[in-house]
């Protein structure tokens, strides 16, 4: 019961997201598998590894696929995304979690960047994490 109105608020929170949101709920998804997939991959469970890898490969391919390829900033970020990519099938292959490792670091730092664009783009400044406050 309590697992199906979970089911049922995930989807009414997609379904009214805003693009940003929905970036960000993706980055989100991507940076637990990732982290799932490197934790399964130094405890050499590789099955479970190679399940968590594949999610964060698809939610990559979501991002290249959904991108508006008419932005200044689109080839980089395809030439980024191929490069996650990349290094996501290097770790499941070798059995290593560094290139996974690296891919999970770019991801929390494209999620920062993507926060702070959605916030830009409210017109609302947000102080750059890190940044001290007081």
């Amino acid at each position: 019961m309590i697992q199906a109105q979970r089911n049922k608020y995930m989807e009414n929170t997609v379904q009214t997201a805003t693009p940003a949101q929905l970036l960000i709920m993706l980055c989100d998804g991507a940076i637990r598998f990732c982290r799932a997939g490197v934790e399964a991959l130094k405890n050499t469970n590789y099955q479970d590894a190679n399940t968590n890898l594949v999610k964060v490969q698809d939610i990559i391919s979501e991002f290249s696929i959904t991108i508006d390829r008419n932005a200044s900033i689109a080839s980089d970020l395809l030439r980024l995304y191929e490069y996650f990519n990349h290094r996501l099938i290097e770790a499941n292959m070798k059995k290593s979690a560094e290139p996974a490792e690296e891919v999970l670091g770019f991801l929390i730092q494209l999620k920062e960047t993507w926060m702070q664009a959605a916030l830009q783009a409210k017109g609302i400044t947000a102080a750059p994490v890190g940044a001290s406050h007081g």
